[in-house]
């Protein structure tokens, strides 16, 4: 009887990146960086319309308003489920449609003659396109990219979102003084088009897809399955996490941080240096100010959550920027721009975000694989606080003629965000995300 044998399987092992090599997760969080910048930008257009638009068609600027804030919410409500699609269709999908859907809204307008495809195109469109690039793509690219510098990467990339709006803000505006608002519509529609090929050619879903481990790991990570029914696990996550007490602190203390910065300093700084006699140009290049020192605080912010207790981190930032709130109605006093004001811009923009990477630490600590969809709810809860303070600052500046009342009420809110931070419960056998 003659004896055959099957030759042994051959099991491929993933391949090794070389030594001096750069790791190719820092080229997607690179693309990731690029697209979130775009998405911000993408979003500072609609509050330049509003002059413009009531100039040209008579809309009353209630009207206008009213599309800006479809979009404020939209990019708040969308983050948890577009994390969910992209647990389901993979990132590169999902990030290339949005990118169209923001081209398609944004292009339509040129040629808009009624309020309500205002509504549609910069509420609808443009809103659900950059929401479904907000902060919840930057904590799915760092939970699949990542296992180690989690913290820098996160704060990298809140970097980029925070500061795209306010870096690209002077740019735009001076678009639509310069050559109207149309061409402004056209350019941010091509600006999306132009990073389309960059995300499909370069921001892959999983390591796994290209055969390598996420950055730090120890072992190679196979890529999950899809995750199918999006929105309902968009749902019960919520519904889940609204279970625990850690949620509702996160999204209480993030709810404060919109409030402080987005619906604060944001929307009303402008018109308050205004109301003391500061040029609305100087005043609006402070913001661009803080839009640049944002950068290097959230950066280290991601640093010091990769060593610190994210807790206490929160505790810090939030009491100093109480703190700074409270000062502000004796720096405002000058209409000129004196060295205490730039003091308080630099250091305003180091804590304009500073908050974020210890915020998804903690919900990443607390919620594991479902950190991502968590952090997109906690996210909806910063914009529902930055959209009340927008629309509370203004009535109080009409009650009580000035803005005073609304930076000491802000400062108590950040004090309260303090200690809502610290009664944070770790869990049991966690320890705080600290892998340098």
């Amino acid at each position: 009887m003659t004896q055959t044998s099957e030759a042994p399987a051959v099991v491929r092992q993933p391949p090794k990146p070389g030594r001096g090599r750069v790791h190719r997760a820092w080229f997607v969080a690179a693309v990731t960086f690029v697209t979130i910048i775009g998405a911000a930008a993408f979003r500072s257009v609609p509050g330049l319309l509003i002059d413009p638009l009531h100039d040209e068609f008579g809309w009353s600027r209630g009207t206008i308003g009213a599309a800006v804030s479809l979009n404020l919410a939209l990019y708040g409500l969308t983050a948890p489920f577009a994390a969910a699609l992209m647990d389901r269709f993979g990132i590169r999908r999902v990030v290339a449609v949005a990118l169209t859907v923001i081209a398609l809204g944004s292009g339509l307008t040129v040629w808009m003659t009624a309020a309500w495809q205002l509504m549609l195109c910069w509420g609808l469109l443009v809103g659900l396109g950059s929401g479904s690039m907000a902060l919840a793509f930057a904590a799915t690219v760092t939970n699949r990219w990542f296992t180690e510098r989690r913290g820098l990467v996160s704060g990298i990339l809140t970097a980029a979102s925070a500061s795209g709006q306010l870096i690209f803000l002077p740019l735009l505006s001076w678009i639509v003084e310069r050559y109207e608002w149309r061409p402004a519509a056209v350019t941010v529609a091509l600006a999306a088009l132009a990073v389309v090929p960059f995300v499909w050619l370069l921001l892959h879903d999983h390591p796994a897809d290209i055969g390598q481990k996420p950055y730090g790991a120890e072992e190679f990570v196979p890529k999950p399955e899809p995750v199918r029914g999006a929105a309902r696990r968009a749902v019960s996550v919520l519904l889940s996490a609204a279970r625990t007490g850690p949620f509702w602190l996160l999204a209480g203390t993030f709810a404060i941080c919109g409030a402080s910065t987005n619906g604060l300093i944001q929307t009303h700084f402008v018109p308050a240096a205004h109301d003391h006699g500061m040029p609305i140009t100087a005043a609006a290049s402070l913001l661009a100010v803080i839009g640049v020192f944002d950068v290097a605080g959230t950066i280290a912010s991601g640093w010091f959550t990769d060593r610190f207790d994210a807790r206490r981190l929160l505790a810090v930032y939030y009491s100093l920027r109480g703190v700074s709130l409270m000062f502000l109605p004796l720096l405002l006093v000058t209409p000129s721009v004196q060295p205490p004001m730039i003091f308080f811009i630099v250091f305003y923009g180091l804590d304009w975000v500073a908050t974020v990477p210890p915020t998804l630490a903690l919900c990443r600590e607390q919620y594991g694989e479902d950190s991502a969809i968590v952090f997109g709810w906690v996210l909806a809860s910063h914009q529902v606080g930055a959209a009340l303070v927008a629309f509370l600052g203004g009535v109080a500046r009409d009650t009580f003629g000035s803005y005073d009342v609304v930076w000491y009420a802000s400062g108590a809110l950040c004090a309260a965000a303090a200690l809502m931070a610290l009664v944070i419960r770790r869990r049991d056998g966690q320890a705080v995300a600290a892998t340098a």
